[in-house]
């Protein structure tokens, strides 16, 4: 008896600003490919192209979606930008990152947000997100640190009963924190899985798919013992989803 091969994650990557698109590159950080790789799967980078959406996921049975140092369209969650100057924007990488999640959850594929990846969950769940955390709210927490990214930042406590308090096993934890922006509440689509002491929404989880979850801090820094089980949940759920597809595809 054969053993099934090791599930394959699509990572989607981030994008230099170029002074023509064909010059313009790819990159992820190594640290979101071994977090996959050293839990036993196979990290499969995504260039942006619209067209190849499905053929992506016939190739893929789990996708992350990761952060970067850009954010939401506001007009995707109807709003207008009430802080401008304070907004980076990469609508292409949003588009694409957009259409690869709406045929990941049409095909229930498992799918793991991290910083903005959660925030474009939130919003394809009907969400809306702060759009300037030391503006909208009154807190003494940093949420974009300073520091190094490997240092923890502040504390987040996770929610009895959520897919996220079960995965990590803890009630509380440090984590790194690099974000300005955040999701503003919950919805009947989405439910709030962690929050930080100043009520900023830490994890998010979308109950009605197998998996599909997003966390605000970056865990592929490992800055705490209890991450590690985050990617190797990913990655369970990815390979059931690969043993439905092959069932499926069997039957």
């Amino acid at each position: 008896m054969t053993s099934s091969p090791p599930p394959r994650i699509g990572i989607t990557p981030d994008r230099s600003a170029a002074a023509s698109d064909i010059e313009a590159l790819f990159f992820v950080r190594r640290n979101y490919c071994a977090a996959i790789s050293d839990n036993g799967g196979v990290p499969l980078v995504l260039p942006y192209d619209m067209d190849a959406v499905e053929t992506y996921l016939d190739q893929i049975d789990g996708l992350l979606i990761t952060g970067g140092m850009f954010d939401v369209n506001p007009a995707l969650y109807g709003m207008p930008a009430r802080y401008p100057e304070k907004m980076a924007l990469k609508e292409d990488r949003t588009a694409f990152e957009q259409a690869m999640l709406r045929a990941a959850i049409a095909r229930d594929i498992p799918v793991l947000g991290i910083c903005g990846g959660m925030q474009l969950i939130a919003v394809e769940m009907g969400a809306t997100l702060l759009q300037h955390i030391p503006s909208d709210i009154a807190t003494t927490i940093e949420h974009k640190q300073a520091d190094d990214c490997d240092l923890a930042s502040h504390a987040i406590h996770i929610r009895q009963g959520s897919k996220l308090r079960a995965i990590l096993g803890v009630e509380t934890c440090e984590v790194n924190s690099l974000h300005h922006q955040s999701v503003a509440s919950s919805t009947d689509k989405v439910k709030v899985a962690a929050v930080a002491d100043d009520g900023v929404v830490e994890a998010i989880e979308v109950p009605s798919l197998s998996f599909c979850m997003g966390v605000q801090w970056h865990p592929e820094y490992r800055v705490n013992a209890s991450e590690k089980n985050l990617f190797t949940a990913l990655l369970a759920a990815a390979r059931e989803s690969a043993a439905r597809h092959r069932t499926a595809i069997s039957a």
